[in-house]
């Protein structure tokens, strides 16, 4: 049996998808019964066909509670772990470290003591460290803890720490780190908010470049790699390095609209987050830009997906063409 954490996300709803073409028998952990509206959502974007969706076995629980978790590895061989807190909000730290960190160890505790075959969790680039020599960067760079580093990729590296525990348990590993992952059905949440905002004429860009990825090419080698021998390894998943304004002109241009047209300069989004930041703090509402979003929208950080495509002899979708797909898949949601 496959056991997926984080089921009803991006990532995790996607997965289930393509684990469903298999044969496998799939149980997939869930916390509200709305969420899993999203899912059936996303099922809908690949076929019509609803008996994909009814062969998953769905289990309410919570990773953060040990019992709720213990009956969910019963006769579980393989385990995707998939769950997550994201944010670069500085207030949710606590609630990232909980979920992120003491989760994923509980995670690992079970995968352990269940003697699971092999776990796949989706990490992250933010854990990948920057290139000493200047070069695209790879899965050899480390990162670094002295640096001003986000919770986000603080707890993120400490997930980390906690799977590799497990290859010491006699436990198979295979740690996945997607670069800004591109996908359908969550467009209030993550980085399928980029879609909704040009949508709604997003006017402005920045140029900060980073690894993307569409949400296939991140659970497609992750099947590929769990089906395999390979064990104890990590993989950057990007499909291309580029710019937010080029992302936002793609997006842009495969919805029809105008594209962003004034470039925001890192000095002003340092004084915007310093806005936001105070005025989140007299309303309590959330901040629209954190110091740590604005600097990686101005960061410069180019990756290098070699070592996957060498290892599974495999191919990225070209960003333009699953941007293509994802408005198409917009535009379906709002009819």
């Amino acid at each position: 049996m496959i056991l997926v954490t984080g089921g009803t996300g991006l990532v995790g709803s996607h997965l289930l998808y393509h684990l469903s073409l298999q044969n496998d028998v799939i149980r997939a952990v869930y916390r509200t019964k709305s969420s899993l509206k999203k899912v059936k959502n996303v099922f809908s974007f690949y076929t019509s066909d609803t008996t994909l969706f009814d062969k998953i076995e769905w289990f309410l629980a919570d990773i953060t509670d040990v019992p709720s978790m213990i009956p969910a590895f019963i006769d579980v061989k393989h385990v995707y772990h998939c769950a997550a807190f994201i944010s670069f909000n500085p207030k949710d730290y606590r609630e990232m470290r909980k979920v992120n960190i003491h989760g994923t160890a509980i995670i690992v505790n079970l995968c352990i003591d269940a003697k699971i075959d092999k776990l796949c969790y989706v990490s992250s680039i933010a854990t990948v460290g920057s290139s000493l020599k200047g070069d695209l960067i790879t899965e050899e760079d480390e990162w670094n803890k002295e640096l001003n580093n986000s919770g986000y990729s603080i707890t993120k590296f400490g997930a980390e720490m906690e799977v590799w525990r497990a290859s010491q348990e006699n436990v198979d590993v295979v740690i996945v780190n997607p670069g800004v992952i591109l996908g359908s059905g969550f467009w209030s949440a993550g980085s399928s908010k980029l879609f909704s905002q040009v949508y709604n004429k997003l006017l402005f860009y920045t140029e900060g470049i980073t690894g993307f990825v569409s949400v296939q090419d991140v659970v497609k080698p992750m099947i590929s790699l769990m089906n395999s021998d390979i064990k104890n390894e990590r993989f950057i998943l990007v499909s291309e390095n580029k710019s937010f304004k080029e992302i936002f002109f793609l997006i842009a241009d495969a919805f029809g609209k105008k594209r962003p047209s004034k470039k925001i300069k890192s000095w002003q989004t340092t004084i915007f987050w310093r806005v936001a930041w105070f005025l989140s703090k007299i309303t309590g509402k959330e901040p629209l830009l954190s110091k740590y979003s604005a600097r990686s929208a101005h960061a410069i950080s180019e990756y290098s997906s070699e070592k996957i495509e060498k290892t599974l002899n495999f191919k990225f979708d070209k960003i333009e063409k699953s941007i293509v797909e994802i408005c198409k898949n917009y535009l379906k949601d709002l009819s």
